[in-house]
């Protein structure tokens, strides 16, 4: 803003009283809403919300809001430069009276591409240079799911996946024109991807509506894809699946995905995997877990028994008098880490079997155990360190 029209009441020679308009510019920190000490992230984010807000092109026919604009503009172009507000915090106004434009620098507006984007497009304010947008756009990203064994989970696979995509086409390698043809200038904005406009005080650009920013047209399209430069196709990929996967992992398969248009890059494939149940083992992280049943006789007297493992039978000891409920672990039988070394362990819950039914001698032979083994059947008192025991077990 020019600054902000105040009324002086003077007197002239003749003793009657006079109005002189005087020109009074507002603090600039004042302008912004910002404090003194303010960050310059600070100054930043408040000039953003006020350009945003006054903006003219979001304001149109309102000079009060285009003045604002110009205001705040003015107060950033001094507050973003530390020499300048340095000046500024010491003499005020007048330190920065050489600064051209009563303070308001248009060097300032090449900042306004990181501060706003595109979405003014601030960069031909004041007759800046043209920018054209590549035509050719990222293909898009395209998801598969894929269903494994437990096994192939644990250990991994080398598989094929089926899709349908789109592919670069093979008539016009993807360029989109027809054999011998080239693009033409936009007629729209004469090749430089911009149409200009004047808005209040500033010459505003957009991207150009009928070449999309790119500065030129396709007027002999490929008959094989239209002018998109690619077509729609059945394809069959290779994907190596590593060794520790889980239910639900994701893997990312770089450049695999649509094609991009135009010549623009392909998007990636992502493998969404879904693991089926092991009817033994149970997964929890790159551990495993199950239940060997054992008889009372092979808990008693203590046995040694094969276990079985992803990778074979284990012999395991039981030693004599294992308890129902206790758990051995088995080192390096789990699930190999997933892009890591080692693999988890194998823990087996020890479940003593009791007989639901006995023949006459099985129940003479376990009566004739209990007379000599008989214990009080009354409840024990538990001590504190069984009681700790159990707290941290």
């Amino acid at each position: 803003m020019r600054g902000n029209q105040g009324w002086a009441r003077n007197h002239d020679g003749k003793g009657r009283k006079r109005a002189i308009l005087s020109n009074v510019k507002r603090d600039y920190y004042e302008v912004l809403g910002v404090s003194r000490d303010a960050s310059e992230q600070e100054i930043k984010s408040a000039y953003r919300k006020l350009a945003l807000q006054y903006h003219p092109d979001r304001n149109p026919n309102n000079p009060q809001a285009e003045e604002r604009f110009k205001e705040c503009s003015e107060a950033y172009a001094i507050l973003a430069d530390a020499e300048k507000r340095a000046a500024y915090d010491r003499y005020g106004h007048a330190g920065i009276a050489g600064a051209g434009m009563g303070g308001f620098d248009p060097t300032i507006f090449q900042d306004f591409t990181e501060i706003f984007g595109d979405f003014f497009g601030f960069g031909d304010l004041f007759g800046g240079g043209s920018r054209r947008r590549s035509r050719g756009q990222r293909g898009a990203d395209l998801r598969e799911d894929l269903t494994l064994e437990f096994e192939e989970a644990v250990f991994g696979k080398e598989t094929q996946v089926t899709l349908r995509r789109h592919e670069p086409c093979e008539g016009c390698r993807g360029s989109g024109m027809a054999a011998g043809k080239m693009p033409v200038n936009c007629r729209s904005c004469g090749g430089r991807g911009q149409v200009r406009f004047q808005q209040g005080f500033f010459t505003m650009a957009r991207t150009c509506p009928t070449c999309q920013g790119a500065g030129t047209v396709i007027t002999d399209p490929c008959p094989k894809c239209k002018g998109e430069g690619r077509v729609l196709r059945q394809k069959t990929v290779d994907a190596k699946i590593p060794a520790g996967v889980e239910d639900g992992t994701r893997i990312r398969f770089s450049g695999l995905g649509e094609a991009g248009t135009l010549g623009g890059p392909p998007g990636d494939l992502y493998l969404v995997l879904q693991v089926k149940e092991h009817p033994l083992f149970d997964r929890e992280g790159s551990d495993l877990h199950c239940v060997l049943p054992v008889s009372f006789a092979q808990a008693a007297l203590g046995t040694e028994i094969q276990v079985p493992t992803l990778d074979g039978q284990h012999n395991l000891k039981i030693p004599e008098g294992t308890q129902s409920g206790t758990t051995v672990r088995i080192r390096g039988k789990g699930v190999p880490v997933l892009n890591g070394h080692g693999r988890g362990d194998l823990f087996v819950e020890i479940r003593v079997q009791t007989p639901t039914k006995l023949n006459r001698q099985q129940r003479e032979l376990l009566q004739e155990l209990e007379s000599s083994s008989r214990v009080e059947n009354r409840p024990q008192r538990r001590t504190l360190l069984g009681k700790v025991k159990d707290i941290f077990s």
